[in-house]
């Protein structure tokens, strides 16, 4: 593990390369592995190296990020209706340009240029109203629990996502992150739990296939079924109040939470029957799917990474499990998704921080983390592809400790 590395390289890209990375994020140096033991700081000194303004929350600035937010999806919102003067415009420029027996298919061509910009523009801005929520379930939006318990509720539900059921699932996942045994969601497979189907997934079509069907049904399926989440008695889901993921005083709130679906779902109908389906699968479903996307995606790279250890319960603590995630660099979404990828390691220590401290924050507590903190700045396609491949199973080293699990790729 960490102790045994001698040299040091950079973590992104290890896999691929053994060039330095130009960007500046990617000059720390770090083995090839996270280290795994018991670190010689504890999460008092990570608090003290860290400002503490970057602790307060201010209703009013974390406000400011959900109408700034609301504004950009209100403005693509409203493009829409202005789709047909911008064909007046382009459509007779255009057309000139093809042959005759292509210029009827100008128009639809344009037409599906423009909706896939605001399907991709508008899934990206609600990504960002997402992470506002999911910081409203942390209590990371203000002061005071109603005013955030509020916001998440509002948010989410528009967002098909049931507020307190999934708040409370999350806080478990980060009560209990890197554990084999308590990890609520994106639990890696010990090797002797693969199914035959593993091995035909690792063939470049069964990882293609693989990945489309995680970053598309992933979410609903996790929701719905726990698809890749803890494993508890009877069917587990997210819309029960009686699932096993929730306990007794929890209950009541699921239902309030399935409430706000289902007016959400009324709304949805009531736009449907006025505009048409064709609309509302245009104008909601199909940026409501780059939503979903986006947050498997980060999700599934924010905590699989060869670099990364898993504990059994004979070694796993809380400090040693918040620490086995990774940092990535999603370009100028860092900003549009509120640092969520990019300060996803201070997130998991300190989550009631709000994200726009973040970077701050990971800036101080980088020089006591040292080898611990993981970043990679492989892009993101690449790295998807990659984990996919390398990170199949865990298992523990031969010579090392059996409690501290490593990806594999091995199935055998």
């Amino acid at each position: 593990m960490g102790r045994g590395s001698q040299g040091v390289a950079a973590v992104s890209r290890r896999a691929v390369s053994e060039a330095p990375a130009a960007d500046a994020k990617s000059s720390n140096k770090k083995s090839a592995r996270a280290p795994s033991a018991k670190p010689p700081f504890t999460l008092g000194d990570l608090r003290r190296a860290i400002p503490p303004h970057c602790f307060q929350r201010s209703l009013l600035r974390s406000s400011a990020y959900l109408l700034i937010d609301l504004a950009f999806a209100a403005l693509f919102l409203y493009a829409t209706t202005r789709f047909d003067d911008i064909h007046q415009l382009v459509d007779p420029a255009v057309e000139p340009l093809f042959p005759a027996h292509l210029q009827p298919y100008v128009r639809p061509a344009v037409s599906v240029l423009l909706w896939g910009l605001y399907t991709w523009l508008q899934g990206c801005v609600c990504t960002g109203l997402w992470v506002i929520a999911h910081e409203c379930g942390h209590g990371a939006f203000s002061d005071y629990a109603f005013v955030n318990d509020a916001v998440g509720m509002v948010v989410h539900s528009w967002l098909l996502v049931p507020y307190f059921s999934w708040k409370y699932s999350h806080r478990r996942h980060h009560s209990n992150t890197g554990s084999m045994e308590n990890d609520e969601v994106f639990v890696p497979k010990r090797k002797d739990q693969l199914t035959p189907v593993s091995e035909y997934l690792q063939h470049p079509f069964g990882r293609v296939l693989s990945i489309l069907v995680t970053l598309t049904l992933g979410w609903p399926l996790y929701l719905s079924f726990n698809v890749s989440g803890h494993e508890y008695k009877g069917h587990a889901n997210h819309f029960s109040p009686y699932s096993g993921i929730f306990c007794d005083r929890e209950r009541f709130w699921v239902l309030v939470s399935d409430l706000g679906l289902l007016a959400v779902l009324g709304c949805l109908y009531s736009l449907g029957s006025a505009y048409g389906l064709a609309w509302v699968l245009k104008v909601y479903v199909c940026p409501l799917l780059i939503v979903n996307m986006f947050l498997v995606l980060i999700t599934l790279l924010q905590h699989t990474h060869p670099a990364l250890p898993h504990f059994d319960s004979s070694e796993w603590e809380w400090l040693r499990g918040a620490l086995a995630t990774v940092d990535r660099d999603y370009g100028y979404l860092n900003i549009v998704h509120h640092h969520i990828a990019d300060t996803h390691v201070a997130h998991h220590i300190f989550s009631t921080m709000p994200h726009y401290h973040a970077e701050e924050a990971t800036k101080a507590i980088k020089p006591i983390l040292k080898d611990y903190y993981q970043f990679d700045d492989t892009p993101i396609v690449k790295a998807l592809w990659r984990e996919t491949s390398q990170c199949v199973c865990v298992a523990p080293d031969e010579d090392g400790p059996k409690g501290v699990f490593w990806y594999s790729n091995k199935l055998k």
